[in-house]
């Protein structure tokens, strides 16, 4: 079964860790630039769509790029437009691949003077709602980094500290483990799992 991990630099850092952990496990390909902003990973899609070809569960995230102020004038892509380019892109991975996640925008600490917390919550309270109703699986690792900002945080503010990483890469790997089983020969034996239940769609999944 082939995992693919999209999305900025949060992504990347927990992706290395777990494309080293899945071994013999799973097969994982990500891409090793960063994601950045929603239509820069939008465009990568074509752009990689060979090597991500016999996907069968993407990983994805993107906010952090999109919600920072650099200017002083708002976000740097407008909620929604934000929204919308989310949106386009779930729908072209769920054509594509049997099972698409998203992962919140993760926490900043408050220092951050580009991201705030109150900005990231909107787009993330936004978006989620919108993905559940396509049936996309719904990874909280901003409700499990608010925990402790600090701890799991590092000190430029926005990425993950070492301990951040191990979690967040203790969560992720759960997530897709649970998800494979649910998908045909995603059963521990080996056998045919059962057919993503579409009627968690509207519904809380977040982990």
């Amino acid at each position: 079964m082939k995992i693919t991990f999209l999305g900025d630099s949060i992504r990347q850092q927990y992706a290395r860790r777990l494309k080293e952990s899945f071994a013999g496990e799973f097969e994982v390909w990500h891409p090793t630039e960063n994601g950045r902003f929603a239509q820069y990973t939008l465009r990568g899609l074509f752009d990689w769509s060979e090597k991500m070809a016999g996907t069968d569960i993407v990983h994805w995230n993107n906010g952090h790029w999109d919600v920072c102020d650099l200017f002083g004038d708002g976000a740097f892509t407008p909620e929604e437009e934000y929204v919308e380019t989310m949106l386009r892109m779930a729908d072209i991975l769920q054509k594509k691949y049997k099972a698409v996640i998203f992962a919140t925008t993760t926490p900043v600490r408050p220092e951050n003077p580009y991201n705030r917390n109150s900005v990231i919550d909107r787009y993330n309270e936004r978006l989620v709602p919108l993905l559940q109703e396509r049936g996309v699986i719904i990874n909280d690792l901003n409700g499990l980094l608010r925990q402790d900002l600090y701890r799991y945080i590092s000190e430029d503010n926005i990425h993950l500290s070492e301990e951040g990483i191990d979690l967040c890469a203790d969560r992720v790997a759960r997530i897709i483990r649970e998800t494979a089983k649910t998908l045909p020969g995603g059963g521990d034996d080996g056998s045919t799992g059962q057919e993503p239940d579409k009627s968690r769609a509207g519904l809380p999944v977040l982990l």
